[in-house]
């Protein structure tokens, strides 16, 4: 049976392999892990496994599960596999830092190092594999007023109403692009939510890409449920598309979007507006791991470099699911699945023969599941102008409040990268550390340096990638090289005297 991990006091010193994210991925390759004998560990941040697709799930009421539809509903099968599981558990933990092992902690034998937070308390546990599936962040949407009260992300919207059964009131409209865009107004609607309006921001000219691919699409399990879908909001609600510009007005408090559509707009009174403009890789602890990246032209984001099994460029470290590139909850699956048998055949827990049998078999489940994704990412890929804002006044860095004209002001001065004008701004140093501007100060920085997204790199990330208590980090175990490195000598037990081999204090 599933073991809970309550307190990093009852972690194990060490583990064959330590899955980061209960999401689909995360929860399959920490299923299939267990499965051949290894010692798994699965932390999450959150109370109860599923991701954001799946949160709640399994403690969702019979009407929840028919607001949500047959795709939420889906993930209590795999949750039930996991809770069945030979595997440790540890919800509410968060992991800060993955990396080399350090030998005077660690034996040789376990190359990794977890740095995770439990109960109050950060422990540093020792891994021969990492499996990261970190999921994805909703992409930034910068235009004039979207930081004001009474503008939130669809996202934050849906895990009100997945984990707590909250819903807008008052007069709700939805801005942006996206499939999560239409399904949350299907939500909303099946809840009794007043959804004024659904304005589509995708751009038109998206359909010239995107219809070479429409075949795979049509011939997708996407194409049927996503019909559905649409005629759904478009029976129930005015849908507004074709927008080139958005502008949300009020006095202090959202009151009224100004939508342009060419030369044309119109005001659309409203108490709440909700944006998503899609999704990209959560690429935080991926980076400050050490693992290489490359800009996805398609996505318009970063992605890690992966090969088909979810193998990184650092040793012992797979990427599987969102985290490696958006390829939703059924891919995700799959992917888990493969980096999970991956990991069992690297650790001599299985055959080759009865591996490259298994591994088909996922990897065939896989392209059906993908089916019909590259339509889908060249029908919703943001516009150029909202993912790079045209007004100066628009906040690009919520934390910091630093401005698109700031940003702009700064690149004439030839900084060669995103760190640099990190330096000269804090854009990017605030508690969200780059999450909700990264893309867009990328995009920024690139568009007046006249090069490619790509050439410009993403911020350096470091550990720790969520803040921990100073208090937690003193607990620590200390090594010699840390004590080396705080106060310069080493005292020895004996007689307390200063260790000329570790220098002298300074």
């Amino acid at each position: 049976m599933i073991r809970s991990i309550q307190s990093a006091t009852d972690l194990a010193p060490a583990y064959d392999v330590v899955v980061v994210g209960a999401g689909p991925a995360g929860l399959s390759a920490a299923i299939e892990a267990s499965i051949h004998g290894l010692a798994v560990l699965l932390a999450d941040e959150n109370e109860s496994p599923g991701g954001q697709i799946y949160r709640s799930v399994e403690h969702a009421s019979d009407a929840d599960l028919a607001r949500m539809g047959p795709d939420y509903t889906a993930g209590r099968t795999l949750i039930e596999r996991f809770r069945q599981g030979n595997l440790s558990y540890a919800p509410r933990a968060t992991v800060w830092s993955v990396g080399p092992a350090d030998e005077e902690v660690f034996d040789g034998a376990h190359p990794l190092e977890v740095g995770i937070s439990l109960g109050g308390i950060a422990r540093p546990i020792a891994a021969h594999r990492v499996i990261l599936a970190t999921g994805a962040l909703e992409r930034p949407f910068p235009f004039p007023g979207w930081t004001m009260p009474g503008v939130m992300a669809a996202g934050a919207a849906q895990i009100l109403m997945k984990s707590s059964g909250l819903v807008p009131l008052g007069r709700t409209i939805l801005a942006g692009t996206g499939p999560l865009l239409y399904l949350l107004a299907s939500q909303l609607l099946r809840a009794g939510v007043s959804v004024t309006a659904v304005v589509d921001t995708t751009p038109v000219e998206n359909w010239r890409s995107a219809l070479p691919h429409l075949l795979g699409f049509a011939t997708s399990p996407y194409a049927l449920k996503g019909l559905k879908l649409l005629l759904e909001v478009h029976r129930r609600t005015r849908v507004i598309r074709g927008v080139t510009a958005l502008e949300a007005a009020g006095s202090g408090q959202f009151s009224a979007l100004r939508v342009h559509r060419g030369n044309k707009s119109r005001h659309i009174q409203g108490d709440l507006l909700l944006l998503h403009q899609g999704i990209a890789p959560n690429l935080n602890l991926t980076l400050a791991a050490g693992c290489d990246y490359a800009w996805d032209d398609r996505l318009a984001a970063f992605r890690p470099v992966v090969d088909g099994r979810g193998t990184s460029s650092v040793p012992g470290i797979s990427i599987a699911g969102d985290a490696a590139g958006i390829v939703g909850a059924v891919a995700s699956v799959h992917q888990g699945e493969l980096a999970g048998l991956s990991a069992a055949l690297n650790l001599n827990r299985i055959g080759h023969g009865a591996y490259e049998q298994r591994q088909n078999q996922f990897a065939r489940k896989l392209a059906l599941a993908l089916r019909g994704r590259t339509f889908i990412e060249h029908r919703f890929r943001p516009g150029k102008t909202f993912r790079v804002p045209e007004d100066d006044g628009t906040i690009v860095c919520r934390c910091e409040e630093i401005t698109a004209g700031k940003l702009r002001e700064v690149a004439a001065l030839d900084v060669p990268g995103l760190n640099q004008m990190k330096a000269f701004t804090r854009c990017g140093m605030g508690p969200c550390q780059g999450r909700l501007c990264g893309l867009t100060a990328v995009e920024l920085l690139a568009q007046c340096r006249g090069v490619p997204a790509g050439e410009v790199g993403y911020y350096r990330l470091r550990p720790p990638i969520k803040p921990v208590p100073l208090g937690e980090f003193a607990a620590l175990p200390h090594t010699d090289a840390a004590i080396v490195a705080v106060a310069g000598f080493l005292e020895r037990a004996s007689d307390g005297a200063p260790d000329a081999n570790h220098g002298s204090h300074q």
